[in-house]
Formats: C-alpha cells, structure tokens, sequence
C-alpha cells in the first residue's frame, strides 16, 4: 500500500491530497508557510478557482505571484505591492534626475573647455561657465527649460 504526501495545501486544509489535486504542483508539502500565506490573503477556494481558470503553462507563475503579493500584504497590509512599486519609482526618478545633473555639469565644463581655448561660446554657455558660487540652480533651469528635467 503506497501512500501519496499531501501537498501544503491539503496539510493546511486538513483533507485528503487527492492524485489531481490543484494546489499540488504548486504548493508542495516541503513548504507550508507558502501555502499560509497565500490562504490569510486569497483564501483557499479564491486560489483554486483562479488557479483552474488558468491554463495549465501559466500557474505556477501564478502561484509564484499569488504568494509574492501576499508576501507584501502581510509586509505592508495597507499598500502591499504597490508600495514597493512607488518607492522604486521614486528612486528611478531621483536617479534620473542625478544623470541630468552630470550631464549638465559636464556641458559646463565642456564650455569651460571651449571657452579656455579661445573658441566662441553660446550667451547660455557663458552664464554657466562663469557662476561657480551658484552652478547647480543655472544648471537646473538650463536643463529643465530643455525638458531634461521633470
């Protein structure tokens, strides 16, 4: 007589693990607290209904993100995974606005350059060539009147 090893799920739900099991592929006996997690948020019929609509190539990626975003609900019960979204958004753009600011201090000192070597300059190059004290804010305007800067 063999015995089949309930799946995580079947373990949690105490019921039978039966050969067709849904949650078994994606929900192994090994791992318990996937399966926990994912049933305080989804619930266990809302995870087996999803998980039989879906066809059979797509639900393991679904159960990796059903757990994945219960992971960040139980982290953060009020944004979950769009706060992780927007905290990485705000970081891209101060990042971006980091690179526009090298840029702009690298156009500076490419004028300087020019401007050393006797060739003519822009009126804009000028300005900012010659505002040490106050370069960050002339190189502000100057990229953000060029859509550099957002």
């Amino acid at each position: 007589m063999t015995s089949i090893t309930r799946c995580a799920a079947c373990k949690y739900l105490r019921r039978r693990c039966s050969s067709d099991c849904i949650f078994s592929p994606y929900f192994p006996s090994h791992n318990p607290q996937r399966f926990a997690s994912v049933h305080s948020i989804y619930g266990a019929s809302n995870i087996g209904k999803m998980l039989q609509q879906l066809p059979v190539n797509l639900r393991a990626e679904a159960a990796d993100s059903l757990y994945y975003e219960a992971q960040c609900r139980i982290q953060d019960p009020v944004y979950g995974c769009v706060g992780i979204i927007s905290i990485l958004q705000q970081q891209v753009n101060h990042v971006q606005n980091e690179i526009a600011k090298a840029q702009a201090e690298i156009l500076v000192l490419n004028a300087n350059t020019t401007t050393a070597q006797g060739q003519p300059h822009s009126d804009e190059y000028h300005q900012l060539a010659h505002e040490d004290d106050a370069a960050t804010p002339i190189v502000d305007t100057f990229y953000s009147n060029r859509g550099f800067l957002t």
